[in-house]
């Protein structure tokens, strides 16, 4: 398996808690009430699973190798990538500033929710889009079979430091119990098996 196909596994993972949020995100604007406990749980996941731990492997191990490779640090497409990133960050402390909104009893938190979570939402499925259809292939054709086998290893050691043992799964098995709770579709199963969804 080669590390890009990884992240775009993960990609699937991270697109089934978006339709999760957006439906939270909808039932919130119809009836003006969040599910505040769902909303905690996918803002945790937006933070660590998606970013210390997805678009950390993207900024620090294959954006660098593709800039070893040629491709222009300040022009090329990984800076635009590093861009969104910056952008959805935002949107994920508009969304974690209207949640403490509503658990303070301002109930203008749901609108600042729910705005923040639908342009996140927008903003993320045109990136995975970018980098599914675009920046991962352009990386294949740049990388060598050592480079693939090097990026991968980075990959196991940043979860294994950064994130540690097991988390990664309690992800999985948080975006599958929130699919099963906003009737999304699943995307694979809880665990890792060999050669599937999220296998490294």
């Amino acid at each position: 398996m080669k590390p890009t196909q990884i992240l775009s596994n993960e990609h699937r993972i991270i697109e089934q808690v978006l339709s999760c949020v957006e439906a939270m995100a909808n039932q919130a604007r119809e009836t003006g009430k969040l599910d505040t406990e769902a909303a905690s749980q996918t803002l945790d996941f937006f933070k660590t699973f998606v970013d210390k731990c997805h678009h950390a492997k993207e900024e620090d191990h294959l954006f660098p190798l593709m800039e070893a490779k040629g491709f222009s640090k300040d022009f090329g497409p990984t800076s635009v990538m590093r861009g969104e990133h910056l952008q959805g960050r935002g949107f994920i402390e508009g969304m974690s500033q209207g949640l403490s909104e509503i658990e303070a009893g301002n109930a203008e938190g749901v609108n600042t929710y729910v705005r923040n979570a639908l342009e996140y939402i927008e903003l993320l499925r045109q990136h995975v889009h970018k980098e599914d259809h675009c920046l991962f292939s352009m990386a294949d054709n740049a990388f060598t079979a050592e480079d693939n086998e090097n990026l991968i290893q980075s990959f196991k050691d940043h979860e294994r430091h950064e994130m540690g043992l097991g988390v990664h799964e309690k992800f999985l098995l948080m975006a599958n119990n929130l699919a099963e709770k906003w009737g999304v579709e699943k995307a694979c199963s809880g665990h890792q098996p060999s050669g599937g969804c999220c296998a490294h």
